[in-house]
């Protein structure tokens, strides 16, 4: 994990004064390093019938897409509002400073499938927490929440159900 974790590569100040943000850009454009991520991960589901895959926008869809196609899972996109062309089930939530909101066809997710909820980041959680809500509100049942890695030190994992959070790198 640490070789994973060194080619990540840290942008202070970004995207404002005082905060380092974790560029996994370096991590996506080495292929080997992007395969044996992906499998890492993937292979904690092997066996777990996971029908889809939830990617949250927009790196979401990078490690959702991949898991998806690795598990034998079908792939569902969680938008921000007006990038989804049917209709939406929508959810707003609460940052730090504002709200915001997301989108996901209403018939993207069937009564009693067993999904899996994929990021790149977890870092304070509301977001994921929102995601969560959607996954629950439409019926699905929710095998977990995965992430290529997690800030820790902002306790993202309080947000989202005890037992319900893996991820694979940790800062």
């Amino acid at each position: 994990m640490e070789e994973l974790k060194s080619i990540i590569r840290d942008i202070p100040d970004f995207p404002k004064k005082g905060i380092i943000f974790k560029d996994i850009t370096t991590l996506l454009a080495d292929a080997k390093s992007y395969q044996r991520m992906v499998d890492l991960l993937a292979h904690r589901y092997i066996g777990e019938k996971i029908d889809k895959v939830v990617g949250v926008e927009a790196r979401g869809f990078i490690i959702g897409a991949a898991l998806a196609y690795k598990l034998g899972a079908g792939i569902v996109l969680v938008r921000k509002p007006g990038k989804l062309p049917s209709e939406t089930f929508k959810k707003s939530y609460e940052l730090e400073y504002g709200s915001d909101t997301l989108e996901i066809h209403i018939d993207a997710i069937k009564k009693g499938e067993r999904i899996l909820i994929a990021d790149d980041l977890l870092a304070t959680g509301g977001t994921m927490a929102a995601v969560v809500d959607m996954v629950n509100s439409m019926g699905g049942e929710l095998v977990e929440c995965c992430f290529m890695a997690e800030l820790e030190f902002l306790n993202g994992k309080e947000k989202l159900p005890a037992g319900k959070v893996h991820s694979l790198l940790k800062f």
